[in-house]
C-alpha cells in the first residue's frame, strides 16, 4: 500500500475597508494586491492562495458578505476531499509596531465607535448561543510554530490572546465557528500602519505568513 499523499492547504485571505480613525486600511492594500504579488514572488509547493476579499468594517450588517465569502471555499475549484482550507484574515492594529498572531476570540461585541454601517453594541455576546460574552473560541492553527517559523525570517512578530472587541473581533468569532463546523481552520493577524513597517515589507510578511501556515497544517 503506498502511503496517502499529503493534503493541500488553501488559504483564503481577508481584509478590511476603512474605518473611523483609519483613512487607509493596509490591510485593503495587501489583500488587493496580494496574488499579483505572491504570482512574481512565488510560493512554497505546499500552499496555494485562495480567494482574496476586502470586507465593509462592520459587524452585524456585513455578516452576509462575510458567510458569502467563506461559503466560497466549500464549492468550485476550492474545498476537494484531500485539501486543508483556512481562513485568514488580517486586520489593522494602528498602535502596534509588530505583526500579531491572534490566538483566540472572545463571544463579546463591545465596539469603541460606532462601524461603518453605524452600529455600535456594548457588551453584546456575538452569538447568543454560545452564551455569555466570557466565552472563547481559539485557533486551530499552531500559532507558536508559525511564530518561530516568522521569527527565523526576520519579521517582527507577536502572539496575542486578545483581538479587541471591535469588528476584527467580531469577524474572527465567526469564522473560527464556521471553521469549527465545516473541518476548515481559521486565523486572525493583526499588522501595523505602513507608517510604521513598509508596504514592501508587509506584502512579504503576508506572503512569508502563507507559507508558515501551510508548513505547521
Amino acid at each position: 500500500m503506498g502511503s496517502e499523499a499529503p493534503k493541500k492547504v488553501t488559504i483564503h485571505v481577508t481584509g478590511f475597508k476603512k474605518f473611523q480613525g483609519v483613512a487607509q486600511n493596509p490591510t485593503e492594500t495587501i489583500v488587493t494586491n496580494l496574488k499579483n504579488y505572491v504570482e512574481k514572488r512565488g510560493l512554497a509547493p505546499s500552499v496555494t492562495l485562495g480567494s482574496c476579499e476586502v470586507l465593509e468594517t462592520a459587524g452585524d450588517g456585513a455578516l452576509p458578505m462575510l458567510y458569502k465569502v467563506m461559503e466560497s471555499g466549500l464549492s468550485g475549484e476550492y474545498g476537494s476531499n484531500n485539501e486543508q482550507v483556512v481562513w485568514l484574515h488580517l486586520g489593522v492594529n494602528s498602535g502596534s509596531v509588530k505583526f500579531a498572531i491572534e490566538q483566540q476570540a472572545v463571544n463579546e461585541a463591545t465596539f469603541r465607535c460606532p462601524d461603518e454601517l453605524g452600529w455600535q453594541p456594548q457588551q453584546l455576546p456575538i452569538v447568543v448561543a454560545d452564551g455569555g460574552i466570557t466565552q472563547t473560541r481559539q485557533t486551530c492553527c499552531s500559532a507558536e510554530a508559525i511564530l518561530q517559523f516568522l521569527k527565523k525570517d526576520g519579521h517582527a512578530v507577536t502572539l496575542s490572546d486578545d483581538a479587541g472587541r471591535y469588528v476584527c473581533n467580531y469577524v474572527y468569532y465567526h469564522s473560527l465557528r464556521f471553521a469549527e463546523q465545516k473541518g476548515h481552520k481559521s486565523l486572525f493577524v493583526h499588522v501595523p500602519l505602513f507608517s510604521k513597517i513598509k508596504e514592501e515589507a508587509q506584502m512579504e510578511f503576508v506572503a512569508a505568513l502563507l507559507e508558515a501556515i501551510a508548513s505547521t497544517c
